[in-house]
């Protein structure tokens, strides 16, 4: 198996295992209104969830690590012909893997020890330990994995597509749809600067893995050709 067809399966495999992972927190831990909550609710939920909570958040934490061969299967299924841009493209997906799961380490490391902890603290120790766990939140969540990760991210989708848009004119529905879905990126991750993006960053949640299945396929056909 070449790597732009290893790249494409893990494009698709990433993109079945986000919504599954995200189908049993929004259940079991109320993922991801929870992440506007005190610690007061929060530690305590996220304890509550178990062994089996940690394990997922774990698997969670080292899915965006789906990046790197996605990135490096598109550079060498497209950048031929536009070598520059799928460069860019290829550092940004690097960037978003490092980026998001850094972000997403935080809940079964960082933030388990600190509910182990405050579930058994005084009022005084609760208060540290919801200060540290907004700041965790606030640099960890909001600035690296949430602003940086999904800007990255979000650039390599249209780097991408608009590389697809003139490599591959035959398709270009699905080269516009990946700028829909890169621009929706760039403008949802503002959502915790302003609620008017709300609805886009909602809309990019079932855009996103939609076509990373479509990408994902589409390095798959590709690596069986060849490059472009």
């Amino acid at each position: 198996m070449n790597v732009i067809r290893f790249g494409g399966l893990a494009l698709i495999a990433g993109a079945l295992a986000f919504l599954g992972v995200f189908s049993y927190l929004a259940v079991a831990f109320n993922y991801p209104d929870v992440l506007d909550g005190p610690a007061a609710t929060v530690l305590p939920a996220l304890l509550a969830t178990g062994t089996t909570g940690r394990v997922v958040w774990t698997i969670y934490a080292f899915l965006p690590l789906i990046w790197i061969p996605a990135g490096v299967a598109a550079f060498e299924a497209y950048g031929a012909e536009r070598r520059g841009t799928m460069r860019i493209a290829l550092f940004c997906a690097a960037l978003a893997s490092i980026t998001m799961m850094l972000g997403l380490m935080r809940w079964p490391s960082m933030h388990w020890h600190l509910a182990q902890v405050y579930v058994q603290a005084g009022p005084a120790e609760q208060a540290v330990i919801a200060a540290t766990f907004d700041g965790l939140n606030t640099y960890l969540g909001n600035f690296i994995g949430e602003f940086l990760g999904e800007m990255a991210f979000s650039l390599f989708l249209l780097l991408t597509s608009l590389c697809w848009l003139r490599v591959l004119p035959r398709r270009r529905w699905m080269g516009w749809f990946g700028v829909a879905t890169g621009i929706a990126g760039l403008i949802g991750m503002f959502r915790n600067v302003t609620t008017l993006v709300a609805p886009i960053a909602a809309l990019n949640n079932y855009l996103l893995p939609i076509f990373m299945i479509l990408l994902g396929g589409a390095l798959i056909h590709q690596g069986k050709r060849g490059p472009v």
